[in-house]
């Protein structure tokens, strides 16, 4: 199989091309390279929010890969691989890059849950795609048969999880102090009053349009929210509206109750598959 890059992270303004400068530093992410089918921008890049000096972002990136031989054919186990990775750029600036690679398996059963993070990675705009083989390229052409009115669960859920933790949470480790600094000086998590809204709105577009709007129309507005400049009871009382605006949306949504388990069983072993049909095992001899 022939990996073709449909845009470089180095054609765009988020930085420098992120599977060379990156990927490299860890010798895990390295090895599983060759193995990605999928790759992108996640978070706020993708969703067009991203305000490293004011909101204090890190770079966000999920891939998906096909189990390695040792994996798919052996004993080892492997399924999520999370690193974060310190890239300093100067001596007064670094960025943090939050990368996170699931196994195809994995992947497509995190889809059939409909996690509204896996999700976005199949409505990415075009920029936002760091990697996107003819097999990755598969998935996001299925990605109508991948989304149900299930799909009203994690959207609602994540944004009650967002909803409890903007006002109740307090954050911890190295980013948490970044955002602490943000409830001291609003009173609440500004960044997750942002996302609160912004799932309820995806939620309401995808059960009612069957599309994931990734790279938000609304980012002005989602960008004033994580800037701060919301008070705290006008985004509640927007959330609120929204909620009941999801509800009606599940009502009428046009969307199949559930994804097809065989369907998305069957997509998974034909990626496999193929992916072996041109990169096959080379079998040592004993």
């Amino acid at each position: 199989m022939t990996n073709t890059l449909k845009k470089s992270a180095s054609d765009n303004h988020y930085g420098r091309p992120m599977n060379k400068q990156i990927i490299k530093k860890d010798k895990l992410l390295n090895e599983l390279e060759p193995y990605c089918i999928l790759k992108g921008y996640r978070g706020s890049i993708a969703h067009n929010t991203y305000e490293e000096d004011v909101t204090h972002d890190d770079k966000d990136v999920m891939g998906i890969f096909v189990p390695p031989e040792d994996v798919l054919f052996g004993l080892k186990r492997m399924e999520t691989v999370e690193r974060m990775v310190d890239e300093k750029l100067s001596q007064k600036r670094t960025v943090v890059w939050d990368i996170v690679y699931y196994s195809l398996p994995k992947y497509l059963n995190l889809v059939l849950k409909q996690n509204p993070n896996v999700l976005c990675i199949l409505w990415l705009s075009e920029k936002h795609y760091i990697k996107r083989s003819s097999l990755g390229d598969k998935l996001v052409k299925n990605r109508h048969k991948l989304i149900s009115k299930e799909c009203y669960k994690s959207f609602t859920g994540y944004a009650y999880g967002q909803l409890h933790r903007m006002t109740h949470v307090a954050p911890t480790g190295k980013l948490g102090a970044k955002r602490k600094e943000l409830v001291e000086r609003f009173g609440f998590d500004v960044k997750n009053a942002s996302h609160l809204i912004r799932l309820l709105k995806m939620g309401v577009e995808v059960l009612t349009t069957g599309e994931l709007l990734v790279e938000r129309p609304d980012n002005n507005m989602l960008l004033e929210i994580k800037r701060g400049e919301w008070e705290l009871q006008k985004v509640l009382d927007y959330a609120d509206s929204l909620f009941r605006l999801v509800d009606e949306a599940l009502v009428r949504s046009p969307l199949p109750n559930k994804v097809d388990y065989h369907f998305a069983n069957e997509l998974c072993k034909w990626i496999t598959i193929n992916f072996y049909k041109n990169n096959p095992p080379v079998p040592e001899i004993y």
